[in-house]
């Protein structure tokens, strides 16, 4: 004979303190737990969507990033000789060189962080229509000019339009900010990149190209005509896309692991406030369990409708934490890039996977916090039972 569920309602309204307590604490456990991988995930949306699909880039092989790829610019030209590279209308192969360089910034609220700083060639135009000039101007390709994404606007005090930011012994003038609807290309500067390579005496090796094929089913066609010249050998090529994924990879890694291990520890926090609530509830109830199993409920319904109860509450806790997590999603952050050793802007991102896993660990604390409670419930005698 099955307990109905309203009991275990009306038994679960009858605990509001210790109930609260319980709930709170499994809804801490899995607010950190989603928090950790909105984080992971933030970080590898915001990489992901810094590139586009339909470029590609090059870079030198088992190279962690841009700022430790070399591409002379010997290889650059021979690169442009390729097939399937689209060009423009008057024939010049959409194709961007570009050096990367590190320099430090005051951050507003204080102390000091690397941004990245990116030459980029005229022809970035057409490789990233997405990135749009919001206030002043595009820099002067004949100038130490610099434009400034969005999140080092925000971030930096020396990233303001009219400000001299002085790197490689000279200074250069920020004249505009640009945004990429929140990609990684917002936590840059962008420059000129023939000033840039003057300026830290490079001569004309750049750190990474970024090139546009004439159709992306080409793309096979475009690595096997580079793999059959011996002189790019040292070099790959990969989606703008894939290369920026890559680039997230270890951080997010990092996140989860680290993040994991804590919210483990919290668990067991909210794990023992369960059990300790639902024994509470057993030894309160004694009676009434009794007199269940003289109206002839088993043993099963009993371990049953006390697991319910577990569950119950480890569900509360679940959506409670789940939506006080989601508001974070309006909230940025920064941290350093180890791949690129710069700072980098991103926001805290949910999906349906992150929503079912943290729905999974609270299912798993509130097992682990009832099954014990429930099956104490189940084994009691009926004679010592009603006899409280």
């Amino acid at each position: 004979m099955a307990i109905p569920f309203k009991y275990t309602i009306r038994s679960f309204m009858n605990r509001k303190l210790t109930t609260i307590i319980t709930i709170a604490g499994i809804g801490l456990v899995v607010f950190v737990f989603a928090a950790v991988l909105m984080m992971a995930y933030g970080v590898e949306k915001t990489l992901v969507s810094t590139g586009s699909p339909d470029n590609i880039k090059v870079v030198r092989k088992s190279s962690q990033g841009e700022i430790s790829s070399i591409i002379e610019g010997e290889t650059v030209n021979l690169l442009k000789t390729l097939p399937h590279i689209a060009t423009t209308a008057d024939g010049k192969p959409i194709m961007s060189g570009e050096p990367c360089v590190i320099i430090n910034l005051e951050i507003r609220s204080g102390g000091m962080s690397n941004i990245s700083v990116r030459g980029v060639s005229q022809e970035v135009n057409l490789l990233r229509p997405q990135v749009k000039i919001t206030e002043g101007r595009m820099f002067n390709p004949s100038m130490r000019e610099l434009i400034a994404g969005k999140a080092v606007n925000k971030k930096f005090a020396g990233a303001d339009i009219g400000s001299k930011v002085k790197f490689a012994g000279d200074y250069w003038t920020v004249v505009g900010i640009y945004e990429d609807n929140g990609s990684g290309f917002e936590s840059e500067m962008w420059g000129d990149a023939n000033q840039l390579l003057g300026a830290f005496n490079r001569g004309s090796a750049v750190s990474s190209v970024t090139l546009k094929l004439d159709d992306m089913n080409n793309f096979e066609k475009f690595k096997r005509a580079m793999a059959a010249d011996k002189r790019f050998l040292q070099y790959e090529a990969m989606t703008e896309q894939r290369f920026f994924e890559m680039q997230s990879e270890f951080l997010a890694i990092f996140i989860r692991i680290l993040g994991t291990f804590i919210t483990i520890i919290f668990s067991f926090g909210a794990t023992i406030g369960a059990t300790i609530t639902m024994y509470a509830a057993v030894a309160n109830r004694t009676i009434e369990i009794g007199t269940m199993r003289s109206l002839g409920f088993s043993r099963r319904s009993i371990l049953t409708v006390f697991m319910a109860e577990s569950m119950l509450i480890a569900m509360i806790g679940a959506g409670g934490g789940l939506l006080l997590a989601s508001l974070l999603q309006f909230f940025s952050i920064s941290t350093l890039n180890w791949n690129s050793f710069s700072d980098l802007t991103f926001s805290f991102a949910l999906n349906p996977s992150i929503i079912i896993s943290c729905l999974i660990f609270a299912v798993f604390m509130g097992l682990l916090g009832g099954f014990l409670p429930a099956a104490r419930a189940a084994r009691l005698n009926i004679v010592t039972a009603l006899r409280g």
